[in-house]
């Protein structure tokens, strides 16, 4: 890690804080008519991510708010040694950033007991003033970012100057795959990696958050042994 730049995480939320992708439950258990075609079209690059998850949501009832957000707390698992994760960032002074598609209503619950600053959450949020339920997008892209993520991580990034900050990323599907080659250094598990393999891109697969802290330890400490998949 180099010693004259401020290292930083940016981990994902769905799928890797989380053990499942939070989205995508609520979809399949409230199954709302029309929610499958839109889900084809998002994979397929038909519709924008943002679109994508925008027409979903509107699909259900704003009076299913409690509902939605009961049921992703009491069945999104938390990957193993994220508390550990933050624990030594916190100690290493490395800033942690929740940089997450998901949305606030369901996100900032899960997220609360961990004690993350509010500032360094970054996610959509909801509006439940109507009929159906509205997403709504503070980060959208930027001049920088054609993609219409609804919450874009590029622009997270670029907040943070390649020439003062290491930029660590941690994520796991298509939602990552921008902010990868921003990265100094990537974390990636299951659609990331696979990414990350086809563009030659440097990375550490991971399976729980001990893998990470592993990795970040051995570049804390430079006399030790390293292995990077590329």
């Amino acid at each position: 890690m180099p010693q004259d730049k401020q290292p930083i995480v940016f981990c994902d939320f769905d799928g890797t804080i989380t053990l499942s992708d939070n989205i995508v439950a609520i979809m399949k258990h409230f199954d709302p008519p029309g929610c499958e075609q839109i889900v084809n079209d998002i994979v397929s690059g038909a519709k924008s991510i943002r679109q994508g998850v925008g027409e979903m949501f509107a699909l259900l009832p704003s009076s299913l708010k409690e509902d939605i957000t009961q049921y992703v707390l009491n069945t999104a698992g938390i990957r193993p040694g994220f508390a550990e994760l933050l624990k030594l960032c916190r100690e290493k002074e490395i800033p942690f950033y929740v940089t997450s598609g998901g949305i606030d209503f369901f996100l900032r619950p899960l997220l609360a007991p961990f004690d993350i600053e509010e500032s360094h959450i970054f996610c959509n949020s909801a509006d439940f003033a109507g009929e159906r339920i509205e997403i709504v997008w503070p980060h959208p892209c930027d001049e920088h970012c054609k993609n219409d993520c609804g919450m874009c991580k590029t622009r997270v990034i670029r907040r943070f100057p390649e020439d003062r900050y290491f930029r660590m990323l941690i994520g796991d599907s298509i939602t990552d795959f921008e902010g990868a080659k921003l990265a100094d250094l990537v974390f990636a598990r299951s659609h990331l990696a696979t990414r990350c393999r086809e563009l030659g891109l440097p990375h550490h697969e991971y399976d729980t958050f001990f893998d990470v802290i592993r990795v970040l330890e051995t570049l804390a400490n430079p006399g030790a042994p390293e292995s990077v998949t590329s």
